[in-house]
């Protein structure tokens, strides 16, 4: 039963940074599903999913593309556990959303802003690997 337990403690551990990333992915596909995008724009958001900010077929807790950088320079998955985006639902969305307007403001590799990029409907990261 200590076994049990203990395993079932490290599954949380280790688990509870995945949980808050997976709500900076969804944060990110709600705003731009919100938005006026188009639905093109909007389905290629959903296509590359996590690899808004990963790079396909690279582990994900190693390696990020150059808007998943820029996103990790203002947003820290630690900094978000379970209970407080359980607890504060509205907190945790506009201290999310403000990190990806200031990762917004950094340069991609291509010269132009993170957000530029939204904007004009193309995936942020230059090397998503889509």
């Amino acid at each position: 039963m200590k076994r049990l337990a203990l395993m079932f403690g490290l599954f949380v551990c280790l688990t509870t940074p995945s949980f808050a990333i997976s709500e900076f992915g969804k944060q990110f596909k709600a705003e731009v599903m919100e938005s006026d995008a188009s639905d093109d724009f909007k389905k290629e958001v959903k296509k590359a999913n996590c690899y808004i900010c990963h790079v396909k077929g690279k582990d994900k807790d190693e390696v990020r593309n150059e808007y998943g950088i820029a996103v990790g320079k203002f947003l820290d998955a630690e900094d978000f556990p379970k209970e407080y985006l359980k607890d504060n639902p509205e907190e945790a969305k506009a201290k999310i959303l403000e990190g990806f307007k200031k990762a917004g403001a950094e340069k991609s590799s291509d010269g132009s802003t993170f957000a530029e990029k939204i904007k004009g409907e193309k995936l942020p990261a230059t090397d998503a690997g889509i």
